[in-house]
């Protein structure tokens, strides 16, 4: 089954409530899923964007920002670490999401699964 929720990507309060739902449903597959940086999944942008769950995108080998950012936020909440994921704005009309840990640090999934990489190959 497919479950589609369409907001508009203007805000950034509502798409931090989307992250956090994305979240809380990867929350409940943890675990079932190996560690995301075990995982062998790696970065790869998308468009159009389509949030996906930890176990979709473990199936297809790639996700994005946001489903990277989930997986890791559910797992990390799994060990206890009180992570929540955050976006901010790269320019208009584009977000990015990362992972914002209880100390004030910023983990990006996506950098460390390629993202920098493939910015590279493209230029």
């Amino acid at each position: 089954m497919l479950v589609r929720l369409e907001i508009a990507a203007v805000d950034r309060r509502h798409l931090r409530i989307a992250l956090a739902g994305l979240a809380a449903m990867d929350s409940a597959l943890i675990g079932a899923l190996p560690p995301l940086y075990e995982s062998g999944v790696v970065y790869r942008p998308e468009s159009p964007d389509t949030w996906s769950t930890a176990d979709l995108v473990l199936a297809r080998g790639w996700g994005d920002c946001e489903d990277l950012t989930a997986w890791r936020v559910a797992e990390l909440r799994a060990r206890g670490v009180g992570a929540v994921g955050d976006v901010y704005r790269v320019r208009p009309g584009q977000w990015h999401a990362v992972v914002q840990l209880p100390d004030g640090s910023v983990e990006d999934p996506s950098l460390r699964l390629g993202m920098g990489r493939y910015r590279r190959r493209r230029a």
